[in-house]
């Protein structure tokens, strides 16, 4: 079985709570689990490509994790899609399409309560209409998009069990793709 590549993408993850948490959980496996923290690897947040795209070949199942903020992903993640979802690659004549039928989710978590995002809600959207680009960008590269996980209300001070539950949930989420 190969293992499931994670990749993190949080400024600072280490004062994190769930991103944190989640990732402890994650290194509970280190036989199914390989963790990949962009801001670690690339502090200066200059991407070397041919090595991202070499880790992305060698996985069939591929999670990015991240807080959902200003209703999008991280800039550094948008970044590195930029950079490493090259044409010729990715997509595209020559030898595009190396990610199809890799399977690809989301792992976010969101400050915002879960009720906010509905269409009578604060926010107007749903989680699942505001991930829309990253469902169409894996579709566009031929992936097998598998939607996301989330942990809603963090800035709500969410509760040990709570917290725990999510890492339990977020596992059983990612054995289930």
């Amino acid at each position: 079985m190969k293992k499931t590549l994670v990749i993190i993408t949080h400024s600072s993850l280490e004062t994190s709570t769930i991103n944190k948490r989640w990732v402890e959980e994650l290194k509970k496996h280190p036989d199914e689990y390989l963790i990949h923290d962009l801001h670690s690897v690339y502090p200066d947040e200059k991407i070397d490509v041919k090595k991202e795209q070499q880790l992305l070949a060698a996985h069939d199942k591929i999670i990015f994790q991240f807080p959902f903020y200003w209703f999008n992903c991280p800039p550094f993640f948008k970044k590195w899609l930029d950079e490493v979802l090259t044409e010729g690659w990715a997509y595209g004549s020559g030898s595009g399409y190396q990610l199809a039928g890799k399977k690809m989710a989301l792992g976010i978590t969101a400050g915002i309560n879960k009720e906010d995002y509905t269409a009578s809600g604060r926010y107007k959207y749903t989680l699942q209409q505001l991930t829309a680009p990253f469902e169409i960008t894996f579709e566009y590269i031929r992936a097998d998009y598998k939607s996301f996980f989330a942990f809603y209300g963090v800035e709500h001070r969410p509760t040990t069990t709570q917290i725990e539950q999510s890492a339990s949930d977020y596992i059983s989420f990612i054995k289930g793709l």
